[in-house]
């Protein structure tokens, strides 16, 4: 069994609620969706990355490993598409010792999230109809049965919108809407991201404001920029 992997290294997670922690990133290529604020565009063509095998990506994990260490994130690209690797990963890890786990996922993949075992943490990156040249009604369904599917696993989940200084709040406001009502008693928190670089919302501040207040009517929602970024690590 082997899957493209772009990269494997260590830093610091910069977005959603594991922010700040050290973690190891799994980096898969290949990607299902083809969004225009994607920031590893590399990654996203399949033949980018070299083809590993679970024990290749473990032994590099074992390399990283620092006293810091809260967990590995499988990222991408799109991870779902290898769902079966990333059993067998966790599961030769958890040999030795038990390291947490987040899956970074656009979600669109439900069967296969459907597949994943032992995972602690998972982020869904809910898209908007402007994300895309082309866009459709069943990619947001996916995303929704892939939330249930995750609470129902009792993973940690919480939710991402990436706003551009472009993103209509109204176009925001109705994706939440239907989100929370299939979310709702799960304490599956929002998180609202505004697009890097952060220098581009210059003059726009308030709407990301905006964009708290309306989500909040709705969720428990967080504004975090990609803070990795503003750090200048990886």
């Amino acid at each position: 069994m082997k899957a493209p992997i772009s990269e494997i290294f260590s830093s610091i997670q910069g977005e959603g609620i594991l922010i700040g922690r050290r973690q190891i990133f799994v980096r898969f290529s290949g990607c299902n969706l083809d969004c225009i604020y994607c920031d590893t565009l590399d990654s996203k063509d399949k033949d980018h990355g070299n083809l590993l095998s679970p024990a290749n990506v473990v032994n590099k994990i074992n390399e990283l490993v620092t006293p810091d260490l809260h967990s590995i994130s499988f990222t991408g690209g799109e991870p779902t598409l290898y769902p079966e690797f990333i059993n067998e990963v966790i599961h030769r890890v958890n040999l030795k010792t038990k390291i947490k786990t987040l899956l970074e996922t656009n979600g669109s993949i439900y069967k296969q999230i459907n597949l994943l075992n032992n995972i602690d943490y998972a982020s869904i990156d809910i898209k908007l109809p402007e994300h895309f040249n082309e866009w459709n009604l069943d990619i947001f369904e996916s995303e929704l049965k892939s939330v249930e599917i995750l609470v129902e696993k009792r993973v940690k989940v919480y939710c991402k919108i990436v706003v551009l200084p472009s993103t209509k709040i109204n176009d925001v406001e109705e994706v939440v809407i239907k989100l929370s009502k299939r979310v709702s008693n799960n304490n599956v928190p929002l998180i609202i991201q505004p697009s890097s670089p952060i220098n581009h919302w210059k003059g726009k501040e308030k709407k990301i404001l905006k964009f708290s207040e309306i989500c909040g009517k709705y969720m428990d929602v967080l504004t975090i920029p990609q803070v990795h970024k503003c750090l200048g690590v990886d």
